[in-house]
C-alpha cells in the first residue's frame, strides 16, 4: 500500500479559543476531506495553559509554549515521524520567548522541509521580531502570506527572497447564497434588520465605535438589531476579567440602545457561527489597528455573501476593493453609522455588495485553499535536500548546557503560610531556624521570574506570600527591613544587615521592571521609595552592588526618576572607589578578600557604566576582572572551582577550596552575560555555560548538586562529600540560575555569530 503524503501542522488548535486554532482546524479538515485520501494530517499543538486542552485524535504532540525543552523534543519527534513536510502557523504571540523566539529551538533541529504560514506581517517590526522572522525565513522552503501587502512587506522589509514567498488567501466556508430571512425565524428576528460583528472581545477590536455608530443608525432606522457575538478573549479575561465587556454594556445603556443590542457571550462552533452570519443583513468589521494583515472573521463574512462595512485596515482595503464592501475612516462612528444606514435604506446597493462579495468568496473556499496548500507542501518536499551539515550550531545557544525542566516541588514544600523556611534537613523543611527576609526576597524574585517566563498563574499565591513576608519585614520607624523571624512569627531583630536591605532593593527593582499586576507594582514601588532613602550611608560593597542593580531596573521602568538616578550615580562611584583604592599588583579586586556573591560587584559596575553612559566606570573593571573570573577556573582540569567559605580567599593567602556554596553562581552567570553584552566578546558566553554546569556536575567532585526528584539544590560542596541538606538559599540560587540561563538561551537563539564554531570549541575545551 502506497504511503500517504504526511503533513504536520505546528499551531494552536481547537478547542483552544484562538483564531489561528480555528484556521488550522479548517485547513486540516479541508485537506482530510479530499476524495483522493492521498494526504494525512497531524497536529503538534501549542498549549498556553499548563493543563493543556482536550484535543481530538488529530493532535499527537503537545508543546508548552514557554518550555524550551518541549520545542526541542517536538523537533526530535517530528524528525522521527513519517511526515513529509512541516507547516508552521506563525504569529509572534503564539510562541514563548522574546518575539516568539522559542520556535527557533524547533526549526533549527528539524531535518524536514518547512512551510511557514504568516498570520502577522509587520511594517515596523522590532529588532527581535525581525530577527525571528528572518531566521524562520532562512529555514523555510516557502513562506505563505494571506495578502498582497504582506507579500510586498515580507520581501522589502524582512528581505525574504521573492521566490520563497507564496500568496494563498485565508479560507472561507462554502455555503449557499441565502436570503438573510432564511435563518431569522430561528433567532426570532424576522421583523428586524440585523447587523452583526463577531470575534473574541478585547480592546483594539473597535466594538465601542460600532456601538456609537448604531446610535446614529437608530435615529434614522428603527427596526434594527446589532448582535455582538463572541466570548471575551481569554488573555484579556485573565488579566482584566469582564471589564471591557462591562464597558461596552455600560455604553449601550448610556446611549439608550438596550433594545437594539444583543451580546452573545460565548464561543460558538462553526455551524452555529455560519447561521449567525447568514442571518445578518450587514456585517461590521470595526478594527482600530491599520496594521491588520489578515482577518478570518472578515473572510468568513465575505464568503457568506454579506454587505460589509469596515474600517480601512490593510486586509480590509485589499479584500473589499472593487465594490465588495464599504470602507469608513478609523475612529469615526458617525461615518460608520451613515454607511450602515445607507445600506439599510438602499436594498439594491446592499444586494449588489452581497453578490460581489459572494462571487469573490468562491475562490476562497477551504477546498480551494487546501488544494493550493497541498501543492506548496508537495513542491517543498520535492525540492528539499537535507544539508550535509545541518545547522545544529546555528546560534550561540548551542554552546550552552542542556537545560533541565523547572521543578518547583521543593520550593513549594519549603513554603508554609508565613513564607519560605531558611533551612532543610535533607529535603525536609526545618522549622527550628525559622524564616528570614534574605530567603523570602530571593523566593519572591524566583517566583516572579517563573511568572515572567511561563505565565503560570499557579505561582501567584507564592508571589503574594513572599511579598507579604517582605512587606511585614519593613520597619517604618527605621525605614529599613528586618531579617530574622522565629517559627512562632516573632521578629528577632529591628533591622537586618546592609546586604539584606540591598538584596531587597535588588529584587524589588526586578519586580518593578517586570510585574504586570498594578497592585503588586504599587506596593513594591512604595516600599522601594520609602526604604532606599534610608540606605545612603551603607558601606558594604555587596549591598551597594545590589542597590545599583535595583536602581537600574527601577530606571528601566521609570526613566525620569531623578532621585533614583542620583542615588545610582552616588553608589556607582562609591563602588568604583572600592576597586580603585584596593587594587594593587595582581590583586585586582574591590576588597582585600573574596567571600560570597563576588561577581555581583563587577556586574554592578558594568551595567552602571552602560546606564550612566560612563564607560570609564566599567571598562577597567571589565579588562581587569577577567583575571578574577578566571581565578574560579582550575585551568588544568577545566571546570569551575568556587571559593570555599572555610577561610574564603584573603589577599596574600591561598584560596579556600571548600565549602563551596551555590549562592555564588547566579551572580557569576549575570556578570559574564553583562560582560558579553558590553564587550561583544562571545567567550563570556561560554563562561556562563561553565558556571551553570557547576550545578550539573562540572565541579571539583564531578557530582551533580541538584536533586532532580525534588527540584532542590544541595547546600554545599565539601572536601569529603556533598552537603545533602537542601536549604532555601541553595535551592533558590539554583532556580534563579536556571531562569537566567533560559533567558540567555532565548536571546542567543536569535543571534547568530560568525565565530560560533570557535566559541563552541572553546566551551568544549573548558568542560569535562
Amino acid at each position: 500500500m502506497e504511503k500517504n503524503f504526511g503533513i504536520s501542522l505546528i499551531s494552536s488548535y481547537v478547542p483552544r479559543r484562538c483564531g489561528i486554532a480555528t484556521f488550522s482546524n479548517d485547513l486540516a479538515n479541508s485537506i482530510k476531506n479530499f476524495d483522493s485520501n492521498e494526504f494525512s494530517v497531524n497536529i503538534s499543538a501549542l498549549n498556553d495553559i499548563p493543563e493543556g486542552y482536550k484535543y481530538s485524535s488529530d493532535v499527537n504532540f503537545e508543546i508548552k509554549d514557554k518550555n524550551i525543552n518541549d520545542f526541542k523534543e517536538a523537533a526530535n519527534y517530528l524528525n522521527l515521524s513519517d511526515s513529509d513536510v512541516i507547516n508552521i502557523q506563525h504569529e509572534f504571540g503564539l510562541y514563548g520567548g522574546d518575539a516568539g523566539s522559542n520556535i527557533l529551538y524547533l526549526i533549527n533541529k528539524l531535518n524536514k522541509p518547512i512551510v511557514t504560514t504568516l498570520h502577522t506581517v509587520l511594517e515596523n517590526p522590532s529588532k527581535e521580531e525581525l530577527k525571528v522572522l528572518q531566521e524562520i525565513g532562512s529555514r523555510s522552503s516557502y513562506m505563505v502570506v494571506q495578502s498582497q501587502r504582506s507579500f510586498d512587506m515580507l520581501e522589502n522589509i524582512a528581505k525574504i527572497p521573492k521566490r520563497k514567498i507564496k500568496y494563498i488567501p485565508h479560507g472561507a466556508h462554502d455555503v449557499p447564497f441565502l436570503d438573510p430571512a432564511f435563518y431569522k425565524d430561528k433567532f426570532k428576528l424576522s421583523e428586524k434588520k440585523v447587523i452583526l460583528t463577531f470575534g473574541l472581545l478585547g480592546p483594539g477590536k473597535g466594538f465601542e465605535d460600532a456601538i456609537r455608530a448604531l446610535k446614529y443608525v437608530t435615529e434614522r432606522y428603527h427596526d434594527v438589531m446589532f448582535i455582538i457575538l463572541g466570548a471575551t478573549h481569554p488573555n484579556v479575561k485573565k488579566q482584566f476579567g469582564e471589564s471591557y465587556r462591562n464597558s461596552l454594556e455600560n455604553l449601550v445603556s448610556n446611549l439608550g440602545l438596550e433594545n437594539n443590542v444583543i451580546f452573545i457571550n460565548r464561543f460558538v462552533e462553526t455551524k452555529e457561527l455560519l447561521e449567525y452570519i447568514l442571518m445578518s443583513d450587514i456585517y461590521v468589521s470595526p478594527y482600530k489597528n491599520k496594521e491588520q494583515a489578515v482577518s478570518g472573521t472578515l473572510t468568513y463574512a465575505l464568503g457568506c455573501g454579506k454587505a460589509i462595512v469596515s474600517t480601512p485596515y490593510w486586509y480590509a482595503e485589499e479584500l473589499l476593493q472593487n465594490e465588495k464592501g464599504i470602507l469608513v475612516p478609523f475612529d469615526d462612528p458617525d461615518a460608520m453609522g451613515a454607511a450602515i444606514t445607507d445600506l439599510l435604506l438602499d436594498e439594491n446597493k446592499r444586494n449588489r455588495l452581497r453578490k460581489n462579495a459572494y462571487d469573490a468568496g468562491r475562490d476562497l473556499t477551504w477546498e480551494n485553499v487546501g488544494r493550493r496548500y497541498t501543492e506548496i507542501f508537495q513542491k517543498a518536499a520535492e525540492d528539499f535536500k537535507t544539508p550535509k551539515s545541518f545547522p545544529v550550531i546555528s546560534s550561540l545557544n548551542n554552546i550552552l548546557p542542556s537545560l533541565p525542566d523547572v521543578n518547583l516541588t521543593h520550593l513549594k514544600n519549603m513554603t508554609d503560610d508565613t513564607g519560605i523556611f531558611q533551612h532543610a534537613t535533607y529535603s525536609i523543611p526545618n522549622p527550628n531556624h525559622g524564616y528570614c527576609t534574605d530567603d523570602n526576597v530571593r523566593a519572591l524574585l524566583v517566583a516572579v521570574m517563573h511568572k515572567v517566563h511561563f505565565n503560570d498563574d499557579s505561582i501567584d499565591p507564592y508571589i503574594n506570600r513572599y511579598l507579604q513576608f517582605v512587606y511585614n519585614a519593613f520597619n517604618p520607624e527605621k525605614g529599613l527591613f528586618k531579617n530574622f523571624m522565629s517559627y512562632d512569627r516573632r521578629w528577632l531583630d529591628d533591622v537586618g544587615s546592609d546586604d539584606c536591605n540591598g538584596r531587597v532593593i535588588f529584587a524589588f527593582g526586578y519586580l518593578i521592571r517586570n510585574v504586570k499586576s498594578h497592585s503588586i507594582l504599587g506596593l513594591v514601588k512604595n516600599l522601594f521609595d520609602a526604604s532606599i532613602k534610608n540606605m545612603l550611608d551603607i558601606r558594604s560593597p555587596r549591598a551597594i552592588a545590589y542597590i545599583i542593580l535595583g536602581c537600574i531596573s527601577y530606571l528601566d521602568k521609570f526613566s525620569g526618576a531623578s532621585e533614583i538616578r542620583k542615588i545610582l550615580n552616588k553608589f556607582s562611584h562609591s563602588l568604583y572607589e572600592f576597586y580603585a583604592n584596593t587594587k594593587s599588583g595582581d590583586w585586582l579586586w574591590f576588597e582585600n578578600s573574596l567571600t560570597y556573591a563576588n561577581a555581583r560587584l563587577p556586574q554592578a559596575l558594568i551595567v552602571a557604566g552602560k546606564c550612566l553612559k560612563k564607560r570609564n566606570l566599567h571598562l577597567q573593571v571589565l579588562s581587569h576582572s577577567d583575571g578574577f573570573m578566571i581565578i574560579y577556573m582550575i585551568k588544568k582540569k577545566k571546570y569551575l572551582s568556587l571559593i570555599g567559605n572555610e577561610k574564603w580567599f584573603v589577599k596574600g593567602e591561598t584560596k579556600s577550596k571548600y565549602d563551596q556554596q551555590p549562592v555564588e553562581i547566579p551572580g557569576l552567570i549575570d556578570a559574564c552575560y553583562e560582560a558579553h553584552l558590553s564587550t561583544n566578546d562571545n567567550l563570556w558566553i561560554s563562561r556562563t555555560g561553565t558556571a551553570f554546569s557547576w550545578f550539573l556536575g562540572n565541579n571539583d567532585r564531578q557530582e551533580p548538586m541538584i536533586d532532580f526528584s525534588t527540584g532542590g539544590c544541595y547546600d554545599g560542596l565539601t572536601s569529603t562529600k556533598i552537603n545533602e541538606n537542601q536549604g532555601a538559599e541553595s535551592s533558590l540560587s539554583w532556580l534563579s540560575s536556571l531562569y537566567k540561563m533560559i533567558d540567555i538561551s532565548q536571546k542567543l537563539q536569535m543571534n547568530n555569530k560568525e565565530n560560533t564554531k570557535k566559541i563552541f570549541k572553546e566551551y568544549l575545551s573548558n568542560v569535562v
